[in-house]
């Protein structure tokens, strides 16, 4: 039946069994039943209802090579499933087991049942009594005195119990009787009585028939004939030392070794007085192989391996007979018992259950079924069962030499994805003998492992005007779980960056975690930005993580710087002199560019690219301030036109220029002094003067006004640059239109050039070094840790600076 479980085979339970129930039932049948013959009602022994058979999905485990039992589900009879022959299984042993298991179980709501089922056979009479020879020949002396006895052949019977041999007859006669003896093992064996005295001439043979008879139902019987022979001779029997010799002998003992010495003697002389020993037909072949009995000296030596386990004693029969005309026979019996020694390491039998366990597995989960044996006596047949115990698995004893193996802790895969359990039994010997088994437990994976980024943050440095689509970063998750446990993807969580989605900036490939750029970036508009990126694995319900992206943009230099002061139209602008106030150094107007970028791209530098008089103004280098080289001289021309050129400091360094006409205004004061000479018009210029005077007057009081605002918040911006320089290496400069006013002028040095207009306001953000206000180099580094630009793809254009 495709449910039995035979032996040597696994049958595999599910992994989840809350607890295990034992019981014990016992049958008892006669042999030779025919197929299907009723045993017992399992169903009924278990107290189970018929259709909970198939629900718990009954099984039966036997150790016996044939199923000779079977259960029918439908009504829960035990029914015989193999012809069974007791004298097969069990030989001639008293008792005779068919032992099996039922299991029981069902993953929903009840737990596994383990009942051992022990069926005891029964032993009809089936077998006959036979004995080895048809015919046995013997020679009796006439001399024999009645009550001699004589051995005869024993009749083997396989059955056992009243079935077996339990007497023996002799066809009648006047001469013989018969002597019935039990033996120490409850056979029988007959010995012939001699009940009258012999006389050869009278009747020199007899002819008997001995019948060997058990005591089954219906009774059976055997039979062997019997040839008496009388003769006239040697009329003393040997007799020995002892009726009954008595010896020891460990089990397994070399071939040779002496076992015991029998003697005997005889009282007549001469050739009647030498004596043979002999086995009598009594001993069986099987002993014949196991001992030998010396003819001449009466030793008695081990023959063939002695096994305890097979037979712990042996009666041996032995005879002396005579070297006379018609030999004398004496007899004797030899007990040998074997003294059992630890020969045989246990036997382990495993029957795995589970071969795969998942990680979330319960406490308890069966993994295997242990059952342990001996066939050594004693101390020798007590046997002890362990596995290691730094493992998650333990073992819990079940019925008498049988275990289970549970799981004892929780598991996880990835820490030891393999179990190589060892299981060991050993005996009570000393030293003990020892047996082991390895069986493997592999453990599945479950999603118990989030994925986890390789860095919590990152920080990606990106050159601005950027190419959109391309890759500019890639992060990467590792997942410890398996298969499709371990399988990642990665997308960009929702955040703003400047009132947008961030998904409107970059994008991720879900796959293998490259982050691309979707628009060209402008250092100007933004800086930095930051997105949070996830990675998650396939798996319902999913487990995820997540990690920083800093996304930094670095300057480029694209910008050109823009002239804001003097205002310029179609890049000229035009200034007027006043010749009287000129001298050597004189701030005739200051040049104001602004630059959209930052750092050394947005550090400008003025050149004098062309003069109508060379000798005449100088250009600040840094600070973009026309100062006259010497004074205006009358032969000078009325208009001079400068050429000034503003470029910054980055690579490839951008440039802007300006035209700025100058006008020379005549020179009012010598004009008045020459025309004082008429009264009229001295009149008329002292009017002009006072007008004047009260023009230059409120322009002075305004100047001045100004120049103290102007003095006042450059002074607090120095403060405040101060401060920032004492704090941090990093600093924040604001450049707006103010910037032209940084400069406060001489104290007689008039302001001649026209203000900056208004104008959108820009701020950089820098670092210096120390050193930059020693010197006209910045020494710019990064505000915050960064990663190298070669690991980024990015160029630094400042680096050969």
């Amino acid at each position: 039946m495709a449910n039995t479980i035979s032996s040597g085979a696994f049958f595999i339970f599910l992994l989840c069994v809350s607890d295990l129930v034992t019981g014990q039932i016992r049958y008892s049948i006669p042999e030779e039943l025919e197929y299907g013959a009723f045993v017992g009602n399992i169903a009924e022994d278990l107290k189970l209802n018929v259709w909970e058979l198939s629900a718990r999905k009954l099984r039966l485990a036997s150790d016996e090579r044939k199923q000779y039992m079977q259960v029918n589900l439908e009504n829960g009879i035990l029914f015989v499933n193999e012809r069974i022959d007791r004298e097969q299984i069990c030989r001639q042993s008293s008792t005779c087991l068919l032992s099996f298991q039922i299991i029981l179980w069902n993953p929903l709501n009840n737990p596994l049942e383990i009942h051992a089922v022990a069926v005891e056979i029964l032993d009809i009479n089936d077998n006959s009594p036979i004995f080895p020879k048809n015919e046995f020949s013997l020679q009796i002396s006439e001399l024999i005195a009645p009550g001699a006895r004589f051995p005869l052949e024993s009749a083997h019977d396989p059955d056992v119990g009243t079935n077996t041999v339990s007497n023996y007859q002799i066809s009648p006669n006047e001469h013989f009787g018969l002597k019935v003896r039990t033996r120490t093992d409850g056979s029988k064996s007959a010995e012939l009585l001699l009940e009258k005295s012999l006389d050869r001439e009278q009747q020199p043979t007899f002819h008997l028939v001995l019948t060997a008879i058990d005591a089954g139902i219906p009774q059976r019987s055997g039979t062997t004939r019997i040839i008496i022979t009388v003769v006239d001779v040697n009329d003393n029997a040997p007799l020995f030392d002892h009726e009954i010799y008595r010896a020891s002998v460990a089990e397994n003992v070399p071939k040779g070794t002496l076992v015991i010495k029998i003697n005997a003697a005889d009282r007549d002389e001469g050739i009647n007085a030498e004596l043979t020993y002999s086995f009598t037909s009594h001993v069986s072949q099987t002993i014949r192989e196991l001992f030998k009995l010396h003819p001449a000296t009466g030793e008695i030596r081990v023959e063939g391996v002695l096994d305890f386990e097979e037979s712990s004693v042996y009666e041996l029969n032995v005879q002396a007979v005579d070297n006379g005309s018609v030999g004398m026979t004496g007899h004797a019996k030899v007990v040998v018992g074997l003294i059992d020694t630890n020969d045989n390491p246990p036997e382990l039998d495993v029957t795995v259950v589970a071969r795969a366990v998942r990680e979330d597995a319960p406490l308890g989960t069966v993994i295997a079924l242990i059952r342990v044996a001996d066939p050594d006596s004693g101390e020798y047949g007590h046997v002890q069962c362990q596995i290691p115990v730094n493992i998650p698995f333990k073992l819990e004893k079940t019925l008498r030499n049988n275990y289970k193996m549970v799981t004892n802790d929780i598991l996880d895969r990835e820490t030891t994805p393999l179990h190589n359990i060892s299981i060991s039994a050993w005996d009570g010997g000393s030293p003990p003998l020892l047996t082991s088994k390895t069986i493997s437990v592999s453990v599945t994976d479950i999603n118990d492992n989030a994925p986890r980024f390789t860095q919590s943050s990152y920080n990606v440095y990106l050159m601005e005007n950027n190419i959109p689509g391309a890759s500019i970063f890639a992060v990467t998750a590792l997942d410890s779980d398996l298969d499709q446990n371990a399988e990642v993807s990665y997308s960009i969580l929702e955040n703003q960056i400047l009132d947008a989605s961030a998904s409107a900036y970059v994008t991720i490939n879900s796959r293998n975690g490259n982050i691309y750029a979707l628009r060209s970036f402008d250092y100007e508009q933004l800086k930095h930005f930051q997105i949070k990126v996830q990675a998650q694995d396939d798996v319902s319900p999913p487990l995820s993580s997540t990690a920083i992206v800093n996304v930094i943009i670095l300057d480029q230099n694209d910008n050109t710087p823009v002239i804001v002061s003097p205002v310029t139209w179609n890049s000229s602008a035009s200034v007027e002199i006043a010749p009287q106030f000129v001298f050597p150094g004189y701030l005739v107007t200051k040049v104001t560019a602004a630059d959209a970028d930052s750092g050394q791209n947005s550090r400008l530098s003025y050149q004098l690219l062309e003069a109508t008089d060379p000798n005449l103004f100088t250009v600040g280098l840094n600070s973009g301030e026309i100062r006259a080289s010497r004074s205006i001289m009358d032969k000078d021309i009325i208009t001079e036109r400068l050429v000034i050129c503003v470029k910054d400091n980055g690579q490839p360094s951008l440039s802007s220029t300006a035209t700025i006409s100058f006008s020379i205004t005549s020179n009012v004061t010598k004009t008045s002094s020459e025309r004082t000479d008429n009264p009229r018009q001295s009149e008329y210029f002292s009017a002009l003067n006072r007008y004047l005077i009260i023009i230059l007057g409120s322009t002075s009081f305004l100047f001045l006004v100004t120049i103290i605002f102007l003095v006042v918040v450059k002074f607090k911006q120095e403060g405040n640059i101060a401060e920032n320089y004492s704090s941090t290496v990093c600093c924040y400069r604001r450049s707006n239109s103010n910037d032209a006013f940084n400069r406060r002028p001489g104290a007689n040095e008039p302001v001649n050039y026209t203000g900056p207009v208004q104008s959108e306001g820009y701020r950089y953000t820098v670092c210096l070094s120390p050193e930059s206000s020693k010197s006209d180099f910045l020494f710019l580094k990064p505000c915050h840790p960064t990663l190298p630009f070669n690991d980024l793809g990015v160029r630094d254009t400042n680096a050969r600076k």
